[in-house]
């Protein structure tokens, strides 16, 4: 995946997306705290990954504008709080060859 403002978009999006369904699913389940939510790890592990992402598309050639950039700092602060809840791994999934993460899925 190439580093450009596009493609965070569609991340930050996803992680939207994915942060409305998992409220819905709490008040569906008759209200529970989204901190008792099991699919917390799961959404903090997507908000790691777009964090970094967008830090590297910081650092990249194609600076993005300062609106891209106050986003990313607003997903930066979201994720120093759940930052606990991400899985832990040796690696990054998004710094391992296909090699590795092959290996690590047991594909």
């Amino acid at each position: 995946m190439a580093l450009t403002v596009d493609n965070f978009i569609k991340l930050a999006n996803f992680y939207n997306q994915v942060a409305k369904v998992m409220s819905a699913i709490c008040v569906n389940k008759g209200g529970i705290a989204m901190e008792n939510y099991v699919g917390r790890f799961f959404a903090a592990d997507v908000l790691e990954f777009v964090v970094e992402y967008g830090e590297r598309l910081l650092k990249s050639e194609s600076k993005p504008d300062a609106e891209v950039e106050s986003v990313i700092e607003r997903f930066r602060a979201q994720f120093e709080h759940v930052r606990d809840l991400t899985t832990p791994s040796q690696k990054p999934i998004y710094e391992m060859t296909l090699e590795e993460f092959e290996k690590v899925m047991n594909i």
